[in-house]
Protein backbone atom coordinates (compact mmCIF):
# COMPACT_ATOMS: atom_id res chain seq x y z
CA UNK A 1 0.00 0.00 0.00
CA UNK A 2 1.32 3.49 -0.77
CA UNK A 3 0.59 6.88 1.36
CA UNK A 4 -2.46 7.72 -1.14
CA UNK A 5 -4.19 4.62 0.10
CA UNK A 6 -3.41 4.40 3.53
CA UNK A 7 -4.29 8.21 3.82
CA UNK A 8 -7.84 7.06 1.99
CA UNK A 9 -8.47 3.84 4.65
CA UNK A 10 -7.85 6.09 7.36
CA UNK A 11 -9.67 9.01 6.63
CA UNK A 12 -12.47 6.15 6.92
CA UNK A 13 -11.40 5.07 10.41
CA UNK A 14 -14.13 7.35 11.86
CA UNK A 15 -17.63 6.84 12.87
CA UNK A 16 -19.41 9.03 10.63
CA UNK A 17 -18.07 7.43 7.60
CA UNK A 18 -17.25 4.03 8.76
CA UNK A 19 -19.67 0.80 7.79
CA UNK A 20 -18.21 -0.94 11.05
CA UNK A 21 -21.61 -2.13 12.90
CA UNK A 22 -19.25 -3.40 16.38
CA UNK A 23 -16.53 -3.22 17.77
CA UNK A 24 -15.15 -6.48 19.14
CA UNK A 25 -12.50 -6.74 22.40
CA UNK A 26 -10.11 -9.21 24.49
CA UNK A 27 -8.34 -8.35 27.66
CA UNK A 28 -5.74 -9.72 28.93
CA UNK A 29 -3.60 -9.30 32.12
CA UNK A 30 0.22 -9.56 31.99
CA UNK A 31 0.42 -13.29 33.03
CA UNK A 32 -1.85 -14.00 29.28
CA UNK A 33 -5.21 -14.42 30.98
CA UNK A 34 -8.14 -13.34 29.28
CA UNK A 35 -9.84 -11.61 31.67
CA UNK A 36 -13.08 -10.43 29.39
CA UNK A 37 -14.08 -10.05 25.68
CA UNK A 38 -16.60 -8.33 24.99
CA UNK A 39 -18.35 -6.50 21.83
CA UNK A 40 -20.10 -3.14 21.39
CA UNK A 41 -22.48 -1.98 19.06
CA UNK A 42 -21.12 1.25 17.24
CA UNK A 43 -24.57 2.72 16.68
CA UNK A 44 -25.56 2.12 20.92
CA UNK A 45 -22.41 4.04 21.59
CA UNK A 46 -21.69 6.89 23.19
CA UNK A 47 -20.46 9.99 20.18
CA UNK A 48 -16.89 10.52 22.43
CA UNK A 49 -16.53 6.35 23.34
CA UNK A 50 -17.03 5.70 19.74
CA UNK A 51 -14.26 8.26 18.85
CA UNK A 52 -11.80 6.48 21.06
CA UNK A 53 -12.34 3.47 19.66
CA UNK A 54 -11.82 4.46 16.27
CA UNK A 55 -8.77 6.80 17.49
CA UNK A 56 -7.62 3.48 18.88
CA UNK A 57 -7.75 1.50 15.33
CA UNK A 58 -6.90 4.61 13.23
CA UNK A 59 -3.61 4.82 14.91
CA UNK A 60 -2.61 1.52 13.47
CA UNK A 61 -2.58 3.62 10.13
CA UNK A 62 0.12 6.15 11.12
CA UNK A 63 3.58 6.64 10.65
CA UNK A 64 5.97 6.02 8.15
CA UNK A 65 5.71 2.97 4.98
CA UNK A 66 8.73 0.78 5.74
CA UNK A 67 9.09 2.35 9.45
CA UNK A 68 6.00 2.06 11.20
CA UNK A 69 4.21 0.08 8.70
CA UNK A 70 5.13 -3.27 7.18
CA UNK A 71 4.30 -4.34 4.17
CA UNK A 72 3.18 -8.25 4.45
CA UNK A 73 3.52 -10.37 1.31
CA UNK A 74 1.53 -14.22 1.43
CA UNK A 75 3.25 -17.01 -0.79
CA UNK A 76 0.84 -18.05 -3.43
CA UNK A 77 0.81 -21.77 -1.55
CA UNK A 78 -0.44 -19.83 1.69
CA UNK A 79 -3.00 -17.77 -0.22
CA UNK A 80 -4.06 -21.30 -1.56
CA UNK A 81 -4.02 -23.67 1.30
CA UNK A 82 -2.22 -22.27 5.09
CA UNK A 83 -4.24 -22.27 7.79
CA UNK A 84 -2.77 -18.51 9.01
CA UNK A 85 -4.20 -17.40 5.87
CA UNK A 86 -7.66 -18.98 5.82
CA UNK A 87 -8.05 -17.89 9.35
CA UNK A 88 -7.97 -14.46 8.53
CA UNK A 89 -10.11 -14.57 5.18
CA UNK A 90 -13.09 -16.72 7.60
CA UNK A 91 -12.87 -13.64 10.28
CA UNK A 92 -13.52 -11.77 7.20
CA UNK A 93 -16.08 -13.64 5.56
CA UNK A 94 -18.16 -14.25 8.83
CA UNK A 95 -17.80 -10.25 9.84
CA UNK A 96 -15.88 -10.80 13.40
CA UNK A 97 -18.93 -12.91 14.31
CA UNK A 98 -17.56 -16.23 15.14
CA UNK A 99 -16.49 -16.37 18.55
CA UNK A 100 -14.10 -19.46 17.79
CA UNK A 101 -12.39 -17.42 15.09
CA UNK A 102 -11.80 -14.68 17.21
CA UNK A 103 -10.82 -16.81 19.89
CA UNK A 104 -7.85 -18.19 17.98
CA UNK A 105 -6.78 -14.69 16.58
CA UNK A 106 -6.82 -14.14 20.28
CA UNK A 107 -4.74 -16.83 21.03
CA UNK A 108 -2.30 -16.88 18.72
CA UNK A 109 -1.42 -12.55 19.76
CA UNK A 110 -1.55 -13.50 23.36
CA UNK A 111 0.86 -16.40 22.88
CA UNK A 112 3.88 -14.09 21.18
CA UNK A 113 3.39 -10.68 22.67
CA UNK A 114 4.81 -9.81 26.30
CA UNK A 115 3.75 -6.96 28.02
CA UNK A 116 4.55 -5.79 31.54
CA UNK A 117 1.47 -4.38 31.89
CA UNK A 118 -2.59 -5.62 31.04
CA UNK A 119 -3.80 -4.59 27.44
CA UNK A 120 -6.68 -4.90 25.05
CA UNK A 121 -6.66 -6.43 21.88
CA UNK A 122 -9.57 -4.59 19.13
CA UNK A 123 -10.98 -5.97 16.21
CA UNK A 124 -13.19 -3.96 13.87
CA UNK A 125 -14.05 -5.17 10.21
CA UNK A 126 -15.39 -2.29 7.82
CA UNK A 127 -17.15 -2.63 4.14
CA UNK A 128 -15.95 -0.02 1.57
CA UNK A 129 -17.62 1.00 -1.43
CA UNK A 130 -14.76 2.36 -2.74
CA UNK A 131 -15.68 5.56 -5.52
CA UNK A 132 -14.44 5.87 -8.89
CA UNK A 133 -11.77 8.12 -8.95
CA UNK A 134 -11.88 10.04 -12.61
CA UNK A 135 -8.89 11.49 -14.82
CA UNK A 136 -8.73 14.27 -12.51
CA UNK A 137 -8.45 12.94 -9.51
CA UNK A 138 -11.68 13.65 -8.42
CA UNK A 139 -13.83 10.57 -6.57
CA UNK A 140 -17.29 10.07 -7.54
CA UNK A 141 -18.82 8.64 -4.49
CA UNK A 142 -21.85 7.71 -6.45
CA UNK A 143 -20.05 5.20 -8.78
CA UNK A 144 -18.39 2.21 -7.30
CA UNK A 145 -17.50 -1.27 -8.36
CA UNK A 146 -15.22 -2.50 -5.95
CA UNK A 147 -15.97 -3.06 -2.31
CA UNK A 148 -13.51 -3.45 -0.09
CA UNK A 149 -13.72 -5.17 3.15
CA UNK A 150 -11.34 -4.92 5.55
CA UNK A 151 -10.31 -5.95 9.41
CA UNK A 152 -8.31 -3.84 11.79
CA UNK A 153 -6.89 -5.35 14.60
CA UNK A 154 -5.19 -2.99 17.35
CA UNK A 155 -3.02 -4.09 20.20
CA UNK A 156 -3.39 -1.91 23.29
CA UNK A 157 -1.27 -1.69 26.50
CA UNK A 158 -3.53 -0.95 29.63
CA UNK A 159 -2.02 1.14 32.45
CA UNK A 160 -3.03 2.21 35.47
CA UNK A 161 -3.49 6.17 35.90
CA UNK A 162 -1.38 7.75 38.70
CA UNK A 163 -3.90 8.80 41.75
CA UNK A 164 -4.54 12.66 42.26
CA UNK A 165 -7.11 14.90 43.50
CA UNK A 166 -10.28 15.94 41.46
CA UNK A 167 -13.30 18.16 41.28
CA UNK A 168 -16.76 17.17 42.96
CA UNK A 169 -19.07 19.01 41.61
CA UNK A 170 -21.79 18.28 44.11
CA UNK A 171 -19.82 19.69 46.95
CA UNK A 172 -17.76 21.94 45.26
CA UNK A 173 -14.77 20.36 46.66
CA UNK A 174 -11.52 18.37 45.21
CA UNK A 175 -11.38 14.95 46.69
CA UNK A 176 -8.74 11.97 45.81
CA UNK A 177 -9.25 10.40 42.22
CA UNK A 178 -9.83 6.73 42.20
CA UNK A 179 -6.83 4.71 40.35
CA UNK A 180 -8.26 3.82 36.77
CA UNK A 181 -7.40 1.50 33.91
CA UNK A 182 -6.83 3.12 30.76
CA UNK A 183 -6.36 1.76 27.28
CA UNK A 184 -3.02 4.09 25.50
CA UNK A 185 -2.11 4.20 22.04
CA UNK A 186 -1.15 0.40 20.05
CA UNK A 187 1.95 -0.74 20.12
CA UNK A 188 1.00 -3.32 17.59
CA UNK A 189 -1.32 -3.77 14.87
CA UNK A 190 -2.47 -4.52 11.40
CA UNK A 191 -5.21 -4.67 8.59
CA UNK A 192 -6.00 -7.17 6.09
CA UNK A 193 -6.14 -7.43 3.02
CA UNK A 194 -4.29 -5.03 1.53
CA UNK A 195 -5.81 -2.24 -0.43
CA UNK A 196 -4.02 -1.95 -3.52
CA UNK A 197 -4.56 -0.15 -6.50
CA UNK A 198 -7.60 1.36 -4.47
CA UNK A 199 -9.05 -2.78 -4.85
CA UNK A 200 -8.87 -5.80 -2.41
CA UNK A 201 -5.28 -7.55 -2.51
CA UNK A 202 -5.72 -10.81 -0.47
CA UNK A 203 -2.06 -11.24 -0.93
CA UNK A 204 -0.64 -8.25 1.27
CA UNK A 205 -1.79 -7.36 5.24
CA UNK A 206 -0.27 -4.19 6.51
CA UNK A 207 1.72 -4.85 9.90
CA UNK A 208 1.78 -1.90 11.71
CA UNK A 209 3.99 -1.24 14.83
CA UNK A 210 4.58 1.58 17.40
CA UNK A 211 8.68 1.86 17.17
CA UNK A 212 10.54 1.24 14.17
CA UNK A 213 13.24 -0.66 16.50
CA UNK A 214 10.73 -3.35 16.99
CA UNK A 215 8.99 -5.22 14.59
CA UNK A 216 7.31 -8.14 16.67
CA UNK A 217 8.98 -10.82 14.57
CA UNK A 218 7.03 -12.96 16.67
CA UNK A 219 3.77 -12.18 16.33
CA UNK A 220 4.52 -11.40 12.66
CA UNK A 221 5.18 -15.61 12.22
CA UNK A 222 2.12 -16.45 14.15
CA UNK A 223 -0.11 -14.69 12.08
CA UNK A 224 1.21 -14.21 8.58
CA UNK A 225 4.26 -17.07 8.60
CA UNK A 226 6.68 -15.01 6.92
CA UNK A 227 9.92 -13.78 7.78
CA UNK A 228 9.80 -10.03 8.80
CA UNK A 229 12.78 -7.23 7.42
CA UNK A 230 14.78 -6.35 9.89
CA UNK A 231 13.61 -2.90 11.88
CA UNK A 232 14.29 0.05 10.73
CA UNK A 233 17.05 0.81 12.82
CA UNK A 234 18.89 -2.34 12.69
CA UNK A 235 18.46 -1.67 8.79
CA UNK A 236 20.80 1.85 9.09
CA UNK A 237 23.02 -0.07 11.50
CA UNK A 238 23.72 -3.11 9.23
CA UNK A 239 24.13 -0.75 6.11
CA UNK A 240 26.80 1.11 7.81
CA UNK A 241 28.50 -1.77 9.24
CA UNK A 242 28.98 -3.02 5.51
CA UNK A 243 29.91 -0.02 4.37
CA UNK A 244 32.74 0.19 6.50
CA UNK A 245 33.59 -3.44 6.10
CA UNK A 246 33.51 -3.57 1.99
CA UNK A 247 35.03 -0.14 1.21
CA UNK A 248 37.96 -0.71 4.21
CA UNK A 249 41.03 1.82 3.97
CA UNK A 250 38.96 3.67 0.67
CA UNK A 251 36.29 4.66 2.97
CA UNK A 252 36.36 8.19 3.41
CA UNK A 253 34.64 11.44 3.84
CA UNK A 254 34.04 11.95 0.40
CA UNK A 255 32.61 8.62 0.31
CA UNK A 256 30.60 8.75 2.77
CA UNK A 257 29.35 12.16 1.52
CA UNK A 258 28.83 10.88 -1.89
CA UNK A 259 26.79 8.19 -1.32
CA UNK A 260 24.64 10.29 1.56
CA UNK A 261 24.00 12.98 -1.10
CA UNK A 262 22.87 10.33 -3.87
CA UNK A 263 20.25 8.72 -1.62
CA UNK A 264 18.69 12.19 -0.44
CA UNK A 265 18.39 13.37 -4.29
CA UNK A 266 16.82 9.96 -4.84
CA UNK A 267 14.17 11.06 -2.17
CA UNK A 268 13.84 14.37 -3.04
CA UNK A 269 13.40 13.55 -6.92
CA UNK A 270 10.75 10.66 -5.61
CA UNK A 271 8.87 13.66 -3.46
CA UNK A 272 8.78 16.10 -6.79
CA UNK A 273 7.60 13.35 -8.69
CA UNK A 274 4.60 12.67 -6.49
CA UNK A 275 4.73 9.33 -7.21
CA UNK A 276 2.40 7.29 -5.08
CA UNK A 277 4.65 4.25 -4.90
CA UNK A 278 6.76 4.21 -2.13
CA UNK A 279 10.55 4.80 -2.87
CA UNK A 280 12.47 1.59 -2.81
CA UNK A 281 16.95 1.41 -3.58
CA UNK A 282 18.92 -1.61 -3.92
CA UNK A 283 22.31 -2.38 -4.25
CA UNK A 284 22.79 -0.54 -7.56
CA UNK A 285 22.20 2.69 -6.68
CA UNK A 286 24.67 2.73 -3.92
CA UNK A 287 27.71 0.80 -6.13
CA UNK A 288 27.14 3.37 -8.69
CA UNK A 289 27.80 5.76 -5.81
CA UNK A 290 30.78 4.32 -4.44
CA UNK A 291 31.86 3.91 -8.02
CA UNK A 292 31.64 7.90 -9.00
CA UNK A 293 33.38 8.89 -5.51
CA UNK A 294 36.42 6.59 -6.79
CA UNK A 295 36.09 3.38 -4.72
CA UNK A 296 38.37 0.89 -6.25
CA UNK A 297 36.33 -1.73 -8.03
CA UNK A 298 37.45 -4.74 -5.75
CA UNK A 299 35.72 -2.44 -2.84
CA UNK A 300 32.47 -1.91 -4.75
CA UNK A 301 32.62 -6.16 -5.57
CA UNK A 302 32.89 -6.83 -2.11
CA UNK A 303 30.03 -4.77 -0.82
CA UNK A 304 27.87 -6.43 -3.62
CA UNK A 305 28.58 -9.95 -2.49
CA UNK A 306 28.18 -8.60 1.36
CA UNK A 307 24.97 -6.98 0.54
CA UNK A 308 23.48 -10.02 -0.83
CA UNK A 309 24.54 -11.88 2.82
CA UNK A 310 23.17 -8.80 4.87
CA UNK A 311 19.87 -7.92 2.68
CA UNK A 312 19.62 -10.48 0.43
CA UNK A 313 20.12 -10.65 -3.76
CA UNK A 314 17.36 -8.76 -4.38
CA UNK A 315 16.72 -6.73 -1.62
CA UNK A 316 15.29 -3.26 -1.66
CA UNK A 317 15.26 -1.05 1.10
CA UNK A 318 13.48 2.12 1.81
CA UNK A 319 16.64 4.92 1.37
CA UNK A 320 15.30 7.08 4.86
CA UNK A 321 15.83 3.39 6.38
CA UNK A 322 19.30 3.59 5.76
CA UNK A 323 20.49 7.44 6.05
CA UNK A 324 18.74 9.84 8.07
CA UNK A 325 18.07 12.58 4.91
CA UNK A 326 17.57 15.51 7.42
CA UNK A 327 21.45 16.09 8.29
CA UNK A 328 24.94 15.03 7.95
CA UNK A 329 26.98 14.02 11.05
CA UNK A 330 30.30 13.81 11.82
CA UNK A 331 31.29 12.13 14.98
CA UNK A 332 34.59 11.67 17.08
CA UNK A 333 34.51 9.89 20.85
CA UNK A 334 34.55 13.80 22.30
CA UNK A 335 32.97 15.72 19.65
CA UNK A 336 29.65 15.65 17.01
CA UNK A 337 29.33 18.16 14.15
CA UNK A 338 25.24 17.84 12.59
CA UNK A 339 25.01 19.72 9.50
CA UNK A 340 21.92 19.76 7.14
CA UNK A 341 22.99 17.87 4.05
CA UNK A 342 22.99 20.16 1.76
CA UNK A 343 25.78 21.71 3.42
CA UNK A 344 27.75 18.43 4.11
CA UNK A 345 30.59 20.00 1.41
CA UNK A 346 31.44 22.53 4.56
CA UNK A 347 32.90 19.72 6.36
CA UNK A 348 36.37 18.12 4.84
CA UNK A 349 39.26 16.05 6.67
CA UNK A 350 42.79 17.08 6.41
CA UNK A 351 45.89 15.70 8.18
CA UNK A 352 48.02 19.05 8.84
CA UNK A 353 51.87 18.28 10.75
CA UNK A 354 51.18 14.60 11.03
CA UNK A 355 47.48 15.36 12.72
CA UNK A 356 44.37 14.56 11.47
CA UNK A 357 42.16 17.21 11.85
CA UNK A 358 37.96 17.74 10.65
CA UNK A 359 37.66 21.11 9.10
CA UNK A 360 34.93 23.04 8.46
CA UNK A 361 33.91 26.04 6.46
CA UNK A 362 33.08 29.55 8.40
CA UNK A 363 33.57 32.23 7.23
CA UNK A 364 30.91 34.44 8.89
CA UNK A 365 28.12 34.60 11.36
CA UNK A 366 30.07 32.30 13.94
CA UNK A 367 28.25 31.94 17.75
CA UNK A 368 29.92 30.20 20.62
CA UNK A 369 27.22 29.57 23.34
CA UNK A 370 25.04 32.31 21.47
CA UNK A 371 27.63 35.10 20.85
CA UNK A 372 28.84 36.23 17.68
CA UNK A 373 32.99 35.78 17.82
CA UNK A 374 35.69 36.76 14.98
CA UNK A 375 37.65 34.10 13.92
CA UNK A 376 41.25 36.09 13.72
CA UNK A 377 43.85 34.71 12.33
CA UNK A 378 47.37 33.36 14.41
CA UNK A 379 50.77 34.82 14.32
CA UNK A 380 51.94 31.93 13.02
CA UNK A 381 49.73 31.85 9.83
CA UNK A 382 50.21 35.66 9.77
CA UNK A 383 54.05 35.14 9.61
CA UNK A 384 53.65 32.59 6.56
CA UNK A 385 51.37 35.01 4.50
Amino acid sequence: MNEKEIGEIRRRTRRDRSNMTAVYGCYVNAQKEIVSEFRQSVGMMPENEAEKYFGLLKRTLSGSIGKNLIDITFRTAQVAQSLEHKLLMDLRETGLKDENLRLELYKKIIDNVTFDESYLILLGLDSYDVPFKGKDGELHSESSDETYTYLQCAVCPVKLTKPSLRYVAENKEFHDGAVEQVACAPELGFLFPAFDNRATNIYNALFYTKSPKTVYENVIDALFRVEPPKPAAEQKTSFEALLTRSVGEACSMEVVQTVHEQLCQCIEMHKESKVAEPLLVGKEQVKDALTASGVPEKNVAKFSVEYDEVFGADAQLHPKNIINNKRFEVKTPDVTITVSPECADLIETRIIGGVKYILICADDNVEVNGVNINIKESKEEATVS
